[in-house]
């Protein structure tokens, strides 16, 4: 049955009955009560029975606090992301790939009264002058939203959820995530305190993983997360994480992850992490990792291991750093790629550990040095010397 965040059916509810107490109640200004809505009731000529007061009581509470219609979504056991795209079409990733759900909403001002209530809860304004806003929520999910008609079919929403605690290395081998060859190597790359970067998509799983090979960090050693939304949660005993912050209504006030990751090189740290590589702070990361900051580490959006040195290169040139030097900051900083992808059947894997390789032209390219296919079978690469020496020094 469909389900909106207010003027909806709610249950045995008549559609609009929501909407008639909640005009009436802000009309009167009245506190959200159940002895408030019964006198609605009673004014609207509608049924005045404990289940209906409740039932009315309940939707409008959803509808001022939390995330409406879609809280039980987000408290749904294993979930990653709950999508909004438009009034019609809801969806949820636990995991395995998306599933569309029964929630649906009656029109786009319903969604789009839910998004500015989430935006104003985080501090910040959406409306046709300014459409989009993406922010992190008090209780640390990442909520992103694009208002119609910029957004097709409708108001578009994003929520990511924030991991309640930290999966191990085991618990990603028992999920298939990884195999066990696999993990005893991603083992060896965190002790040995190589400089890596876990790559895929959206949605590979990139900051779970990142979460569980910082755990494995020997609790002497101090980390210093820089982050645009805090998502990393390791278990670990001496974190310090640093955020950037987006300007406000005014343009003011901006935090920039370049700037932290500068803060974060005088804050004494044994590994420095970049949630997500995507901008300027390429350049303060790869001259980090070459000034002795080892086993520094971070994420990076990129469709294969083969694909990072060009992305690496192009937000370096964004940044003002030419492309010998990004290369060859790159061929001395990192030591391994770490790329995750969706199988088949939907699951996250590791699908590749590969190593740069300096040519004679002075860039860099990926090597393979371990692959391995859906069934979790393995090959070595080219690059599996490169590796074994890395590991070894």
């Amino acid at each position: 049955m469909p389900v909106d965040d207010g003027a909806v059916m709610t249950g045995d509810l008549p559609a609009g009955m929501v909407e008639a107490v909640r005009d009436r109640l802000a009309r009167r200004g009245d506190p959200l009560t159940p002895q408030g809505v019964a006198e609605a009731l009673r004014e609207e000529g509608r049924p005045v029975g404990d289940a209906t007061v409740l039932a009315v009581h309940d939707a409008l509470r959803r509808e001022v606090l939390g995330a409406g219609l879609l809280e039980p979504l987000l408290r749904t056991p294993g979930v990653t992301d709950v999508l909004v795209n438009g009034p019609a079409e809801v969806y949820l990733d636990r995991g395995d790939g998306l599933e569309l759900t029964e929630v649906t909403f009656p029109d786009d001002e319903s969604v789009r009264r839910l998004a500015q209530r989430l935006a104003g809860v985080g501090g910040r304004r959406l409306d046709d002058a300014t459409p989009y806003v993406d922010l992190r929520m008090p209780d640390g999910t990442r909520f992103h939203a694009v208002l119609a008609p910029v957004a097709r079919p409708g108001t578009s929403l994003s929520l990511r959820v924030p991991r309640s605690r930290v999966f191990t290395l085991d618990e990603l081998v028992a999920c298939e995530t990884l195999t066990e060859p696999g993990a005893r190597l991603l083992r060896r790359i965190v002790t040995g305190r190589l400089a890596f970067l876990v790559t895929g998509g959206t949605g590979t799983g990139k900051t779970t993983l990142l979460s569980a090979l910082l755990s494995l960090v020997p609790t002497a050693e101090r980390l210093v997360l820089v982050e645009d939304a805090s998502e990393l949660r390791p278990a670990h005993p001496h974190v310090v994480g640093l955020e950037s912050r987006p300007p406000n209504i005014e343009g003011v006030g901006e935090i920039t992850l370049q700037s932290l990751v500068r803060q974060a090189l005088r804050m004494r740290p044994d590994r420095i992490v970049v949630g997500e590589v995507r901008g300027a702070e390429v350049v303060d990361l790869l001259a980090a990792l070459n000034t002795g900051h080892e086993g520094g580490c971070g994420t990076l959006h990129a469709n294969s291991a083969l694909d990072v040195p060009a992305r690496i290169e192009a937000l370096a040139l964004a940044a003002g750093l030419g492309r010998e030097a990004a290369h060859s900051q790159l061929a001395s900083a990192l030591d391994a790629v770490l790329h995750l992808d969706r199988a088949s059947d939907g699951r996250r894997v590791l699908r590749e550990v590969a190593v740069p390789v300096r040519e004679s032209s002075g860039l860099v390219r990926m090597a393979a040095a371990v692959s391995f296919d859906d069934t979790g079978a393995s090959d070595t690469g080219p690059g599996i010397d490169a590796l074994a020496t890395r590991l070894d020094r």
